[in-house]
């Protein structure tokens, strides 16, 4: 029995050597490498790019008071639709008392000389229809009588403005009533009730009181890299993408190239500006983030391949051009002439045909996998 066992445990052994003699042969034997195969196919070749920007109203004013006070009322909010002429707020006018004073003693003043006017009318009336005096001194008291009449409604008027802002002949036209200035949708009023406003002088813009933008008119505004400006004319069409809409795109249509490029991180860029088409039942907020994409070049229905199957040596560009015989695959190394390229596919304009197969970058199968 000693004998067989040790038969078996010698085979055994034997078995072993073999194995890891056999084992370690596949290992050191050298892996075949396979490349990724294309075949050149027609097709369409556009060179794009992205432009950050935001949506912004063509036309957006900020309404001013005319005079300075306190806001008393405010009749409309942020998102009303407000036309032309509209009342948004009303301001209380706050006297300055050096002019109130000045005002009030021309108000008495012309009250002085409008009385003492009539009582030489009257005379004079007395002495004309007794025909002692002439139609010429006559007409002349007239006239001083009407300038009297003149000179007191002018004052009241002047009196009535300084005090309260508006006046009984011109209370159509108050100043106290702030309107908006163009017809479209009020963004925002900065102002509440009770805030003290002032009006637009030669120191100071004034108190804005609302912004108001035409919000059917809207336009794309981003900056674009000098590098990809020259490929950029006035008529060009976008894409325009706006992702807080659930990625809702529609067409714009370039119509501002900046003539100066402003610095930003060390970069130069030129604002561009594009007038922006929305779809009916699309309400487009102001200040929307949004992404232009823009054909910068594109070619129709030619040879192309994946750029990964291109070799650059210098200003030339070669393929692998397969070459089967017997089974066993050659590479002839062709020099093509290439084209238009989006960044994943390449065109070539001479060189090889949809009749040839290139050979690819090489596949490196991981050794993961199969664990």
């Amino acid at each position: 029995m000693k004998k067989y066992f040790k038969f078996i445990i010698a085979g055994m052994a034997v078995l072993v050597f073999i194995g890891t003699f056999v084992f370690l042969y596949q290992k050191s034997r050298p892996k075949p490498v396979v490349y990724e195969e294309f075949t050149p196919t027609l097709t369409d070749i556009s060179k794009t790019t992205v432009i950050t920007g935001k949506i912004e109203p063509r036309d957006e004013v900020n309404v001013k008071p005319q005079i300075s006070g306190i806001i008393t009322e405010i009749t409309k909010q942020a998102g009303d639709v407000v036309q032309a002429g509209e009342v948004i707020a009303r301001v209380k006018v706050i006297p300055d008392m050096g002019q109130l004073s000045s005002a009030e003693s021309r108000v008495r003043l012309a009250d002085i000389n409008l009385r003492q006017a009539q009582v030489d009318f009257e005379r004079e009336k007395k002495l004309y229809d007794k025909q002692l005096v002439s139609a010429d001194e006559y007409d002349k008291i007239r006239q001083e009588l009407s300038r009297a009449r003149e000179e007191k409604a002018a004052a009241t008027d002047a009196l009535e403005v300084v005090r309260d802002g508006v006046s009984k002949s011109n209370a159509s036209a108050s100043s106290t009533l702030i309107r908006s200035t163009i017809s479209g949708i009020i963004l925002d009023i900065p102002v509440k009730v009770g805030n003290s406003v002032i009006l637009a002088n030669t120191f100071n813009d004034g108190t804005t009181i609302a912004s108001v933008a035409d919000m059917g008119n809207l336009i794309f505004k981003g900056n674009i890299d000098e590098t990809e400006v020259g490929s950029l004319h006035a008529g060009m069409p976008m894409k325009i993408t706006i992702g807080a809409l659930h990625n809702l795109r529609f067409d714009a249509s370039l119509e501002y190239i900046s003539p100066k490029a402003v610095e930003n991180n060390g970069a130069n860029q030129f604002e561009i500006k594009a007038s922006v088409t929305v779809p009916d039942g699309n309400r487009i907020r102001s200040g929307y983030s949004a992404n232009a994409e823009i054909e910068l070049a594109g070619v129709k229905k030619v040879l192309a391949v994946p750029e990964s199957a291109i070799e650059f040596s210098g200003s030339d560009a070669f393929v692998y051009v397969i070459k089967d015989k017997d089974g066993d695959k050659t590479y002839e190394r062709r020099k093509v002439t290439t084209g238009l390229s989006d960044g994943i596919n390449i065109e070539i304009k001479s060189g090889i045909t949809t009749r040839d197969k290139v050979r690819g970058p090489q596949i490196i199968k991981d050794e993961t996998e199969g664990k």
